[in-house]
């Protein structure tokens, strides 16, 4: 959902969100139009899931599977799942389990509950601050020095129960995104930055329900970053009360969004074997308007690559059109203008790091029609408002 696609609304909310009671939700919403009494319910809601010692997004994911049961509506059954999966659920914040090969140091860019809180509010009534507080609030793809994949933590569960379905879902699409880049990647039809890549080499997806997650590559991320990869990591990271944002506050419901936000992170992991990833880097060495506008080329790829994977998957008959509609629908929910548009009443097109509306929708798109990733090559497109 890097540098983040999906998760664009603020830290605050998305913490409340997982911690309020179904009854406070409720009258969160009548009160949306009264932003002093909405803040006060959502602040009792954090103060109650502190009190109550319950990991942030915990309730969420519970209501999550009471809704959906068993239903799957993308056809998975004949999937092959990953087992690469880092289960770190129920192992508490970021310092609750050890990682295997020695501790990480904290970096300057983690944060407690009470940082969490500070930053949400400071989006709350001055959300242009956005573009200064960077991926710690926009999620995706976080910048992170290359390296080996990370070892994982103490504790974590590798693979899925098949009694699992939250985990099982993730997996199957994990595993089809494999069977996808795999192939093409042993072809070589892959845009060009640098030497050629070699074969393809799948990310671990990490799922976790804590308030924060701890990264080698790109500290402790706070959970209301939503879903993101870390390129020092190699790897992914969901919570899976996302979901629930997803559907109720971005208005995206339905398993192939969920399944877009996977396969748009690991885009973000295809970037980061083919060298497209370090071109943001250099931009934003340039200044923040060169910065800004690399990274939403690097966004749009991710949005193309996702629909490459979803043009390869969808041979196997896996996607029916409402698949693609929700896919589509995502896109547009999560396009920099109407999220400004939404939160702020107006719009910087200055500040944009994810891409428009409908330029998300037209590189999904575009991927998704060809299926080859060569046309997903945004930073051939010389002329930035041209993409």
């Amino acid at each position: 959902m890097g540098a983040l696609g999906p998760s664009r609304f603020g830290v605050f909310e998305a913490l409340a969100i997982a911690s309020c009671p179904d009854a406070a939700l409720m009258a969160a919403n009548a009160l949306a139009g009264l932003r002093p009494l909405w803040l006060a319910l959502m602040l009792a809601c954090l103060g109650w899931a502190a009190s109550s010692g319950a990991p942030a997004g915990g309730r969420v994911e519970q209501n999550f599977k009471r809704r959906v049961g068993r239903r799957i509506g993308m056809e998975l059954d004949n999937q092959r799942r990953s087992n690469n999966i880092e289960d770190r659920r129920g192992l508490g914040g970021p310092r609750g389990g050890r990682r295997g090969g020695g501790r990480m140091p904290v970096r300057s860019g983690g944060l407690g509950l009470g940082g969490l809180i500070i930053v949400g509010l400071i989006l709350l009534f001055f959300p242009q601050s956005r573009e200064l507080l960077g991926p710690l609030v926009t999620g995706g793809d976080l910048p992170g020095a290359a390296s080996g994949e990370a070892a994982p933590v103490e504790g974590a569960r590798q693979g899925c129960n098949e009694a699992d379905q939250t985990c099982d879902f993730v997996a199957a699409v994990l595993g089809s995104t494999e069977d996808v880049w795999g192939p093409l990647f042993q072809q070589g039809v892959l845009p060009s930055y640098a030497a050629r890549p070699g074969a393809y080499a799948p990310p671990i997806l990490v799922l976790f329900d804590a308030d924060a997650v701890e990264t080698e590559g790109c500290g402790i991320v706070p959970n209301g970053a939503g879903p993101f990869y870390c390129p020092g990591d190699r790897k992914l990271f969901i919570n899976p009360s996302f979901w629930d944002v997803l559907s109720r506050r971005l208005s995206s419901p339905g398993d192939f969004a969920q399944a877009y936000v996977i396969a748009h992170e690991v885009g973000h992991h295809v970037q980061n074997q083919i060298g497209s990833s370090r071109l943001r880097e250099e931009a934003m060495m340039r200044g923040q308007q060169a910065g800004n506008q690399a990274s939403v080329r690097l966004e749009l790829q991710a949005d193309c690559f996702a629909g490459v994977w979803a043009h390869h998957a969808n041979r196997g008959g896996q996607l029916s059109q409402g698949d693609l509609d929700e896919a589509l629908n995502a896109a547009h929910n999560i396009g920099d203008d109407t999220l400004q548009e939404a939160g702020q009443g107006y719009t910087r097109p200055e500040t944009y790091t994810h891409g428009t509306s409908d330029q998300r929708r037209r590189w999904f798109q575009r991927g998704f029609s060809d299926g080859d990733p060569r046309q997903c090559d945004t930073f051939a497109v010389r002329d930035y408002n041209q993409l």
